[in-house]
C-alpha cells in the first residue's frame, strides 16, 4: 500500500498544503491546495478544510514550514495572530509524526537539491565546497537561514536576522532612517525589504520629492509591494523605478553583511516572492554594488557566488523533504 505524506507553507499572505503519495516510482503529489491565510481564525481551520475534502486515512507524517520563530515545536507566525503547536495537530487530526519546522529552514533545506534551471546567477564567484552558505528572502517579510556543512550534507539553521537594525550607508539612506523612526521607533532590515517595505520607500520618495515634483499623488496601501513593480516596469513611473533601485540597494548591502557574517563561501541564495519579480532591478548592478561595497573586504566579496531563487514552491520543496525524513526518523 502506498504512503502519503502532508506538508505546507504557511506564511502571513498564503498558505500552501500539499498531499502526496510515495510509491516504488518516487513521490507523486496528489493533491495541492492554496488559502488566503488571513481568511482564517486558526492554521487548524485550514487544515481542517484540506484532509476534509480527502478520501483516505490520516498521513503518517506531516511537516509544515512556518513563517516564524518555533520554540518546543510551538510558532506563533510574524504576521498574523495565528498560535501552531505540532503536539495539537498530531492529536486533532491522528497523525503519528507532526513536525514544524520554520520557512526560511525549509527553503534552505531544498537548496542542495535545487536544479541550475531553478537559479539566475547575478555572481559565479569562486564557490568553496562544502563551505557555510545562506538563503535570505524578501517577501510578506523577511526572512534568514543558514546552511553549515557537515558529514558530506548540509544542515538548516532558521533566524530572525530580519528584524536586526537597518544600516544605511548613503546620505538618502540616512534620510529614510529618520523618516521610519519618526513612525516606529526601532526600524529592523524588515521594515525595508518586503512588501510593505518597498511601500515605506516609496511613500517616502514620494513625500521627499512632492514640492519640486508635478506628479500626481499616488495612495498606497500599507503592502503594494507589487502595485510599485507595476508602476514602475509597466509605467515607467519615477519615483516607482527609484524605490525599486534604492531597495536593491539596500537588499544588496545586507546580502553582503550575511555573506560577510557567515564567511559564506558556499553562497548567497535569494529566495523570497519579491526578487523573481524584479530580476531585471536586482541584475542592473545596483544590488551586486551595494554587495560589494565592503571596504577592505571588497575583494572577498567578489568571491562569493550569488543566485537568485525562482522555483516558487521551494518552502514546499523543503517541508517535503522534511516530512519524508519522519518516516524514518520520527520528530
Amino acid at each position: 500500500m502506498n504512503t502519503q505524506l502532508l506538508y505546507g507553507d504557511i506564511g502571513g499572505t498564503k498558505t500552501i498544503l500539499q498531499l502526496a503519495e510515495i510509491a516504488e516510482g518516487g513521490i507523486r503529489e496528489c493533491r495541492t491546495q492554496r488559502y488566503d491565510s488571513a481568511a482564517f481564525a486558526t492554521f487548524s481551520d485550514i487544515l481542517q478544510d484540506f484532509l476534509g475534502q480527502a478520501t483516505t486515512q490520516p498521513p503518517p507524517a506531516a511537516c509544515f514550514a512556518v513563517a516564524g520563530p518555533i520554540a518546543a515545536q510551538q510558532a506563533t507566525l510574524t504576521n498574523l495572530p495565528w498560535q501552531i503547536s505540532s503536539a495539537h495537530i498530531a492529536h486533532a487530526f491522528s497523525i503519528p509524526s507532526v513536525k514544524l519546522i520554520n520557512d526560511f529552514e525549509a527553503v534552505a533545506l531544498a537548496i542542495e537539491n535545487l536544479p541550475g534551471s531553478d537559479l539566475i546567477t547575478l555572481q559565479a564567484g569562486q564557490p568553496h565546497a562544502q563551505a557555510m552558505r545562506v538563503v535570505l528572502g524578501a517577501g510578506t517579510g523577511m526572512g534568514v537561514a543558514w546552511l553549515t556543512p557537515a558529514n558530506n550534507r548540509y544542515f538548516a539553521w532558521p533566524t530572525e536576522a530580519g528584524h536586526i537594525d537597518f544600516a544605511p550607508v548613503t546620505p538618502l539612506q540616512i534620510s529614510l532612517l529618520e523618516s521610519l523612526q519618526n513612525r516606529f521607533g526601532h526600524v529592523s532590515v524588515e521594515r525595508l525589504l518586503s512588501g510593505a517595505g518597498l511601500t515605506h520607500i516609496f511613500k517616502f520618495l514620494q513625500q521627499s520629492t512632492a514640492a519640486s515634483s508635478d506628479l500626481p499623488l499616488i495612495q498606497l496601501g500599507e503592502d503594494s509591494g507589487a502595485a510599485i513593480a507595476a508602476l514602475a516596469q509597466t509605467q515607467r513611473h519615477p519615483i516607482a523605478i527609484q524605490a525599486l533601485e534604492l531597495f536593491a540597494a539596500i537588499y544588496g548591502a545586507y546580502a553582503g553583511n550575511l555573506a560577510l557574517a557567515g564567511l559564506c563561501r558556499g553562497g548567497v541564495y535569494i529566495a523570497g516572492g519579491i526578487a523573481p519579480k524584479i530580476i531585471d532591478i536586482l541584475s542592473a548592478g545596483g544590488f551586486m554594488h551595494a554587495f560589494h561595497a565592503k571596504g577592505r573586504f571588497s575583494a572577498l566579496l567578489h568571491e562569493i557566488p550569488v543566485h537568485v531563487v525562482t522555483n516558487p514552491a521551494i518552502g514546499l520543496l523543503g517541508a517535503r523533504q522534511e516530512a519524508f525524513r519522519l518516516l524514518d526518523n520520527g520528530p
